[in-house]
């Protein structure tokens, strides 16, 4: 993860510097069509049980990189931006603890189900860290109002859209000790989660920076196979930046 956002911060920096200097030495360059946009925030669950869904601030994160491609209606103020992307994110949990398949029922029958529990019960050991990642391939469907669409850079701009995601995967990661040794285990599976999500979002900023916001309304588990059977959605908040 660090990996990621250490790359992606170099070729924005990198973009940017370069277009400085060819400013300067006042060079062409051909333009480039479209937005590469960089999304970087933290997650929140909601409608989940707090008591066994206990997840941190900062480790609980999303990053997501999109490239959009602007089709401006006129003269007008007004832009529709459809792009695709990528949306990476993760949910670290405090307590240690990890998503286990347990068996639940609905009506008479018995239904695959994953739930928070202790690895202690599967490792026999405590967990130092705990964390669940899911990614997403995206497609982002946006309109955004611009001040100066004739200058972006210096730009006031109000978007809202949608996103529409699959599951590229997901697995769980745990790292425990056991006779002094340090061990990780990276176990990869569906995990009850959706294939498919869906959601609303708002960007507000200037030029290249903004603030967003993102709301999952489809539910990340299949009915039923989440924990406690919760309907669980969740919510992202963060910084956009703008890359071209």
């Amino acid at each position: 993860m660090k990996s990621i956002l250490t790359t992606i911060l170099f070729v924005l920096f990198a973009a940017t510097a370069f277009a400085q200097y060819e400013t300067v030495t006042k060079t062409k360059r051909p333009s480039i069509p479209g937005t590469f946009l960089v999304d970087l925030g933290v997650n929140r669950a909601l409608n989940a049980v707090d008591s066994t869904w206990k997840q941190g601030l900062w480790g609980s994160r999303t990053v997501n990189v999109y490239y959009q491609y602007p089709i401006r209606f006129g003269r007008s103020k007004f832009s529709f931006n459809p792009g695709i992307g990528l949306s990476m994110e993760r949910w670290k949990f405090t307590n240690g603890a990890m998503l286990i398949d347990t068996l639940g029922t609905t009506g008479n029958n018995q239904i695959e189900q994953y739930n928070l529990l202790s690895p202690t019960r599967v490792y026999g050991q405590l967990a130092k860290k705990s964390m669940l990642v899911t990614n997403y391939l995206e497609v982002p469907l946006e309109f955004r109002f611009d001040t100066k669409p004739e200058d972006i850079a210096r730009s006031f701009n109000v978007a809202i859209g949608a996103r529409f995601g699959y599951r590229l995967n997901s697995f769980t990661k745990v790292k425990y000790k056991e006779d002094g040794e340090t061990i990780k285990v990276k176990d990869k599976r569906g995990l009850g989660l959706n294939d498919f999500r869906y959601g609303i979002y708002t960007r507000v900023g200037i030029g290249g920076f903004s603030w967003f916001a993102f709301y999952n309304l489809s539910e990340m588990f299949d009915t039923g196979k989440g924990p406690h059977g919760r309907d669980i959605n969740s919510l992202t908040v963060g910084i956009s930046i703008n890359g071209f």
